[in-house]
């Protein structure tokens, strides 16, 4: 009689559950479909652009790159000119792009984490200012800041006959900023080279010191030492090479400054906007990541005799920054694609010479994939490399 019963049960599990019962099934079935719905949109999308693109003669593809473009480019980090091809114009606008996107980075955090720290300080002022500022630029849209910086350099500063000059060659008027510069030398490609291997030489340094500390207890100044290496290694090769020190300073020619470095209100406006804005909510995850460190952490540093900046570089920053991490890498994506408002006041970014571009050729749908592709690979790659960041550093459990 057992064995019937068993008998029994096999037969009804071997039997096939409807795949409507099986979650595992009906989850695939589901999926299935909605992949041959998006396949058919797209297609049918496809089909109907291509045809309204033949009814009004417009040729499709990306062989316009390669025509002469027929505009300039007010600001280039490569040589451009009117004759160049609309792909080099493009890869100027990329890396104007870049140029914003990364120094903008690096501003934001830097500002951020240091008004961060400020909102907690125990000085009253400090830390009531720190809340204002970030109350403040928080609340206000970042468009607004853009206009109001632009109009602050193209309507207060002086014309270029009244320029401001206040260190010797250095001048602010509503055409720019100008800095004087080291005049080219074969030894600043060395001092490059030099700062590079100073570099390289301190991360292994300061490796050899945490290991060094592990094994034995004692420490060792590498932080120290390493920054005296980026300095003195420069340095030496400057003296080497006969200490060239000749400057290349600005000078008023006509309506307009030649010579030296120069900042134009449109990428200074751009950027200063951008820092400001980002930084307020960089300050804010900064605050938030120092209070989520328990504050048994900072008490029993304390208890030993460390001053407060050990406690907050050492103790707290380190286990802080698990926190800090990943919605900073948010922010900095939000600073690479607010970037594109740099069109509203006539930074030449990628969106802006695109912009130009579709004008020109009418290839609006080429035009609009290449911004969308090149702010997603922007985005992708400054995402792998802040969640490489953040594998590292990570908690490793024993």
């Amino acid at each position: 009689m057992a064995e019937d019963l068993s008998a029994g049960n096999d037969a009804s599990a071997s039997e096939a559950v409807p795949f409507w019962h099986d979650p595992a099934k009906r989850g695939m079935a589901f999926q299935a479909a909605f992949l041959i719905l998006v396949l058919t949109m797209g297609y049918v999308l496809f089909t109907i652009t291509r045809g309204n693109l033949e009814r009004q003669s417009i040729a499709t593809g990306f062989d316009f790159l390669t025509r002469e473009a027929g505009f300039e480019i007010g600001e280039s980090l490569i040589a451009y000119s009117a004759a160049n091809t609309y792909a080099r114009a493009l890869v100027v606008g990329i890396l104007n792009t870049l140029k914003v996107a990364v120094i903008g980075i690096v501003m934001t955090v830097v500002l951020g984490g240091l008004v961060g720290v400020a909102r907690l300080s125990a000085n009253w002022l400090l830390a009531r200012l720190a809340a204002a500022y970030i109350e403040v630029l928080q609340n206000i849209p970042i468009l607004l800041q853009l206009f109001f910086w632009y109009a602050i350099f193209r309507e207060v500063l002086p014309s270029p006959r009244q320029t401001m000059n206040p260190i010797a060659g250095v001048y602010f008027n509503n055409r720019g900023f100008f800095f004087p510069v080291p005049k080219h030398d074969p030894a600043h490609e060395m001092m490059a080279a030099a700062f590079v291997a100073a570099w390289v030489a301190g991360l292994f340094l300061r490796r050899w010191a945490r290991r060094r500390q592990d094994l034995t207890g004692r420490t060792f100044p590498g932080w120290t030492c390493s920054v005296l290496l980026l300095l003195l290694f420069p340095f030496g090769v400057w003296l080497a090479f006969g200490a060239p020190s000749a400057m290349e300073i600005p000078q008023l020619k006509g309506f307009n400054f030649e010579g030296g470095l120069s900042i134009s209100p449109e990428f200074g406006a751009l950027l200063l906007g951008l820092v400001l804005y980002t930084s307020a909510f960089v300050a804010e995850i900064v605050r938030a990541g120092i209070q989520a460190v328990s504050h048994g952490q900072t008490e029993a540093a304390m208890s030993i005799g460390l001053r407060p900046s050990l406690v907050l570089s050492l103790i707290v920053l380190p286990q802080a920054l698990r926190v800090i991490i990943p919605p900073l890498t948010s922010q900095m994506l939000n600073l690479t694609k607010n970037s594109s408002l740099a069109v509203a006041i006539g930074y030449p970014d990628v969106v802006s010479v695109v912009n130009t571009t579709i004008n020109q050729t009418g290839q609006a749908i080429e035009g609009v994939l290449m911004i969308m592709t090149v702010y997603l690979v922007l985005s992708l790659a400054t995402s792998a490399f802040m969640n490489w960041y953040n594998k590292k550093m990570a908690l490793v459990e024993r």
